[in-house]
């Protein structure tokens, strides 16, 4: 710890003597714009521009469009210069900042998910991406020695305006990045998981951060903010009650809580949301990027690049996944998360291998995107970045693990004669926690914990494999079948997917965990138990009818070594991540806590199993 504390002494004065020498270099060789940049409807949205003083060269524009502010305002400037953005100054490209629609200093009424309109008739018929058409117009128009190339990036919700930007389909858009994308709120970004409200986030994204509280007009002041009386968020969520309760907070002011509220399954207002649905003949190259243990926004990378893949197949479409929490990539150090190493500084070597080298490319008529394949993935487990020419590779083959009596997980099923089972009661009054430690905003780190304190719960299944004797690794999605049977009409199901290290390894070195049998999550996902034939027409159980859950999980990459085992855990609440099930077949946005009751719950061995995406 000494050596740590030391290193840490040395080293920070040189990354601050680092950053201040980036920044007198900024602020001397860039100057800033703030515009007000007119729409097709008359709506103007505040614009930051920061353009190279540098005349000898004619610069390309890389945009982000955001509704989390453009500030500062007036004079001082942003500062790029503490994190690798600053790597598009040193390469002369103008910096473009805008607030949507809406948002901060935008004129305009801001929604919080603007459906794609494919349809536009007129002037008024406006969507995000018609506001970046009317933006990148103007820009290439009016900003001097601009070279009439545009690119756009965007991390999480600017991740969407990055989507919506590449949708616009003006000719100056060649390059298009967006990262860890709001793509889909109901079935895996945010909000939802599988139509399952992920009532931390959202309640304290929408509520507590006031992200959708209305704004009367331009203004450069923050929303007004929610404060939670108990920084304890188990104990707060869980004495707080049913869902009403929630509502009652956010009042009328809070359209989106309320709609969410309103529409329960997959229907057309859920549909329109969809970023996938615009997806369609795109036409600047596409730089797809996420995190393996992404806690937002993991379901849009995936799926946002899949959805190029099968609705714009001439795309030029390239997808980069790395060991990463919620832009990870983006920050100052990528070389862990929580008690995971990764062995290198997974974001240096994306930022300088990939992403740069992609716009310089396509901006700048630099270097080139030979080199980069289609899909460049790191593999957590092995640590290490690997490509291939499709993703999934083509070389997967789906392969069942079976739960089995005794706890026992194996690859090969055993026939009996008769059905058996393991049981037990999920009580809504005591749902299983998503992360040991008390605390007051959600963890990212919560990706990769060690499960040894959910395995010691009696409402928590768990099955294990034997000692590996060989290497196994997964690229691709994981599917979850599941034959189970209920006391109650409705359920939900978590299957987590778990590397069990060996007794031996040593604690970790920066934290000092006990690594030794820690249970890595890799994967895990919830499913509400009422829309596994459909999410837009739910369904209730039959009590003590045996029925099958099969419901896929989000892709993963990862490699059990040799000495490890795999686990699986089985649970019916994940809370406060995701909201109670009430374990009744009744509306649970509008229910009461009387609704809530105990079930029972039998999951059947050999029939249940998780089907793994194993590549040789």
């Amino acid at each position: 710890m000494r050596k740590i504390a030391l290193l840490i002494v040395i080293l920070f004065p040189l990354a601050a003597s680092a950053q201040n020498a980036d920044s007198v270099w900024f602020v001397n060789n860039y100057i800033k714009k703030e515009l007000s940049i007119p729409m097709r409807d008359g709506a103007k949205l505040f614009t930051s521009v920061y353009m190279p003083k540098d005349q000898s060269e004619k610069h390309p524009i890389l945009i982000t469009r955001t509704p989390y502010s453009c500030a500062p305002y007036g004079k001082d400037y942003k500062a790029y210069w503490r994190n690798y953005m600053i790597n598009y100054c040193r390469e002369g490209y103008i910096m473009v900042t805008q607030d949507i629609r809406g948002r901060w200093m935008s004129e305009g009424k801001f929604e919080v998910v603007r459906p794609f309109n494919l349809n536009k008739k007129n002037n008024k018929d406006i969507d995000e991406a018609s506001d970046t058409y009317d933006t990148i117009d103007w820009l290439v128009k009016n900003l001097n020695n601009n070279n009439g190339k545009v690119g756009a990036i965007g991390i999480s919700f600017p991740g969407f305006y990055a989507t919506m930007a590449a949708l616009s389909g003006h000719p100056a858009l060649k390059a298009v990045s967006p990262q860890a994308p709001v793509t889909d709120r109901f079935f895996g970004d945010d909000d939802h998981h599988n139509g399952v409200l992920f009532l931390m986030d959202a309640f304290d994204f929408h509520v507590g951060f006031g992200f959708s509280q209305p704004r009367p007009h331009p203004t450069t002041l923050p929303a007004k903010t929610y404060e939670f009386p108990d920084h304890d968020n188990y104990s707060y969520y869980l004495n707080m009650g049913a869902l009403p309760n929630f509502t009652k907070i956010t009042g009328d002011s809070l359209a989106f809580w309320s709609d969410m509220m309103n529409h329960p399954n997959l229907d057309s207002w859920w549909r329109a949301r969809d970023a996938r649905t615009g997806i369609k003949n795109v036409k600047p190259a596409m730089l797809i990027v996420g995190g393996l243990f992404d806690a937002e926004d993991g379901y849009g990378t995936w799926n946002t690049y899949q959805a190029l893949i099968k609705q714009s197949p001439a795309t030029n479409s390239k997808l980069v996944i790395g060991p990463w929490y919620h832009g990870q990539w983006a920050s100052n150090d990528g070389t862990h998360l929580g008690n995971i190493l990764f062995d290198s500084k997974t974001n240096e070597y994306y930022t300088h291998n990939i992403e740069i080298p992609f716009f310089n490319y396509y901006l700048k008529d630099k270097g080139t995107v030979d080199t980069m394949s289609k899909a460049t993935i790191f593999f957590s487990g092995e640590n290490k970045w690997k490509k291939f020419k499709q993703w999934p590779p083509a070389d997967v083959t789906p392969t069942p693990i079976y739960l089995q009596q005794n706890g026992q997980l194996s690859f090969t099923a055993i026939q009996t004669l008769q059905a058996s089972f393991d049981t037990y009661i999920s009580d809504p009054a005591k749902p299983v926690p998503y992360a040991e430690k008390v605390h007051y905003y959600r963890t990212r780190e919560y990706m990769t914990d060690d499960q040894r304190f959910a395995a010691r719960r009696t409402d928590v299944l768990v099955y294990n494999t034997d000692t590996l004797t060989k290497d196994i690794t997964l690229a691709g999605p994981v599917v979850a079948d599941l034959l189970v049977s209920l006391s109650g009409t409705d359920a939900d199901f978590v299957v987590k997917l778990i590397d069990v290290f060996p007794d031996t390894p040593a604690a970790n070195p920066v934290t000092q965990y006990p690594m030794g049998g820690y249970q890595m999550l890799v994967r895990a996902e919830i499913m509400r138990g009422r829309y596994r034939d459909s999410f837009s027409d739910p369904a209730a159980f039959v009590p003590g009818k045996t029925t099958q859950v099969k419901y896929t999980m989000p892709d993963v990459a990862h490699t059990f070594k040799k000495g490890h085992k795999i686990m699986i855990q089985v649970q019916s609440s994940w809370f406060p991540l995701a909201d109670r099930n009430p374990q009744q077949f009744i509306d649970i946005y509008h229910a009461k806590e009387s609704d809530f009751v105990k079930e029972t719950i039998n999951i059947y061995h050999n029939s249940s199993k998780i089907i793994l995406p194993v590549i040789e």
